[in-house]
């Protein structure tokens, strides 16, 4: 196998490639088809995906809901800005945050959080632990996210609207940052899987009448996925852990169609993790991956993926490289730039079909 150096992940990307509001309507958004084999490329639109798809396919998507969980405010005591993330839960009425300036904070500081549409609430800056502080909430923490939280939208996607001046309103990134199939389950996700945002109940529907078989993962997406490689070596990276559950039915689904020769279609990487993940013989339940995916990846359950277009040196790029070949994919990346295509969470996507 091929050892990769982590700078064989890098490309060049021109900022204005980089998407700051969602495609309306999501399935508007721009496809670019490709094969695991072959040269031919062809430029579409997610609304075409029945063009693609036949009877017997299998859609794989991971349907982990996104946790309004970015939040800004101010300490009580100075009215010095706060801003952060709330990363995982800890207990009933806290969760650890990674908050921005953190070395200013000091145990027992009480912070006023604002919400988008003026509602308030004070949380309490318990302990530091590490990168993180462990904040207490007054009440049950999902209810007072919900009223003060914000749609936890990725860095590049915040700054690049305010070097363009841009304002969106927190009711669209609520909405759009969020799969139409999205469940309420008990592990929230602190990002989105960003490849079923395209999806709509219309086409999903259209898909289903013609024969394509739905499945459903849960991988409960972390701030790991978009950590970058900063390793010289992508096998020297220290790959993040994050916890997924495929149910019985889901299992059986996957396994049936790999026994009759239907293509498997991964909605995401995160879909595709999951899948790769599994044991020999695959068993349903929970448990935490840890799995890198990398040129020279041998994918055992997985046959095509729909996908954005993701960082450079990041661990996603790494595994749409694996299933297409890593120079090819750069190539594509910037024949989509060339085109106008949009890059990153909110952007366009790329199809790749056995």
């Amino acid at each position: 196998m091929h050892r990769l150096r982590t700078d064989e992940l890098d490309y060049l990307l021109d900022p204005a490639r980089v998407a700051t509001v969602p495609a309306e309507p999501r399935d508007s958004a721009r496809m670019m088809i490709v094969r695991r084999s072959g040269a031919e490329v062809v430029h579409g639109r997610v609304s075409d995906l029945p063009q693609w798809l036949v009877a017997g396919d299998l859609l794989v998507a991971n349907h982990t809901k996104v946790a309004p969980v970015r939040f800004e405010g101010a300490r009580l005591s100075d009215a010095r800005t706060v801003e952060g993330l709330f990363v995982a839960p800890v207990g009933d009425r806290s969760w650890t945050a990674l908050i921005k300036g953190a070395k200013r904070l000091r145990p027992g500081d009480r912070i006023e959080v604002h919400g988008a549409t003026g509602e308030r609430t004070v949380v309490t800056a318990r302990e530091r632990q590490d990168e993180s502080w462990v904040i207490d909430f007054p009440d049950a923490p999902t209810p007072i996210l919900e009223r003060v939280g914000r749609a936890p939208l990725p860095p590049y996607i915040l700054g690049a609207r305010r070097d363009r001046h841009e304002s969106v309103d927190e009711a669209i990134d609520r909405d759009r940052y969020q799969t139409v199939y999205a469940q309420a389950l008990s592990r929230p996700s602190v990002a989105a899987p960003t490849a079923g945002l395209h999806l709509t109940p219309g086409l999903m529907q259209v898909l289903r009448q013609q024969g394509v078989e739905w499945s459903s993962v849960e991988l409960q997406v972390g701030l790991g996925t978009f950590k970058p490689v900063e390793t010289e070596w992508i096998d020297e990276h220290p790959m993040h852990s994050e916890w997924c559950r495929i149910e019985r039915p889901s299992l059986e689904a996957v396994c049936a169609a790999r026994a009759a020769g239907r293509r498997v279609i991964a909605v995401g990487t995160t879909s595709v993790r999951v899948l790769e993940s599994l044991p020999e013989p695959p068993l349903a339940g929970e448990f935490e991956t840890r799995l890198m995916i990398a040129p020279g990846q041998q994918f055992r359950l997985v046959d095509g993926l729909l996908t954005n277009f993701h960082l450079p040196r990041s661990t996603l790029l790494a595994l749409v490289g694996a299933m297409i070949g890593l120079e090819r994919l750069k190539s594509l990346y910037a024949a989509a730039q060339r085109e106008g295509y949009r890059f990153y969470s909110y952007g366009d996507c790329m199809l790749i079909l056995p």
